[in-house]
């Protein structure tokens, strides 16, 4: 072998290193970022978790009617069953213009002070003036609400 082909042998070697180098860097990078989105898709559910755990009964009585038209006016009080979770609400007044005569096991949306749909409710008497809530995915859970309809959107309250 002459001092040429040791060379070219060498810088071939030399190459061959830096790419297996580069392609192991770019694995673990992959690999970080795969961890990363991992870690994101547990924290976010959690972190939605946390706030709705945050939510008050004043904060669920405001949610109904900022969720359906035929609900204000109604002047809702809740009481927490399950803190962030289930309440169960009463309107102190009743709804002025019922959508329908029988409202038992009618349910609506519930809307948060950001406009954004955070859970549902259920009638639980025949004149609408008894409701159990839920928040979150317990919403989705009960029936009330579907998936794709949590965390929408909802400037103003529904109507039907």
């Amino acid at each position: 072998m002459t001092t040429a082909d040791l060379t070219q042998l060498g810088d071939r070697l030399e190459r061959a290193f830096a790419d297996d180098l580069a392609t192991k860097r770019r694995a673990r990078l992959t690999r970080r970022l795969l961890l990363a989105a991992a870690a994101l898709a547990v924290a976010i559910p959690g972190l939605a978790f946390a706030t709705s755990a945050l939510i008050d009964t004043e904060q669920v009585a405001a949610s109904l009617p900022a969720g359906t038209r035929m609900l204000q006016g109604t002047d809702p009080r809740c009481t927490a069953v399950e803190q962030g979770v289930e309440y169960h609400c009463v309107l102190t007044k009743p709804i002025a213009n019922p959508e329908v005569a029988d409202l038992k096991g009618t349910v609506e949306p519930t809307v948060d002070a950001t406009k954004h749909v955070n859970g549902g409710c259920r009638s639980l008497d025949s004149k609408g003036r008894e409701w159990q809530c839920y928040l979150g995915h317990a919403a989705v859970d009960q029936q009330i609400i579907g998936p794709s309809f949590l965390g929408e959107y909802a400037p103003t309250p529904g109507v039907g």
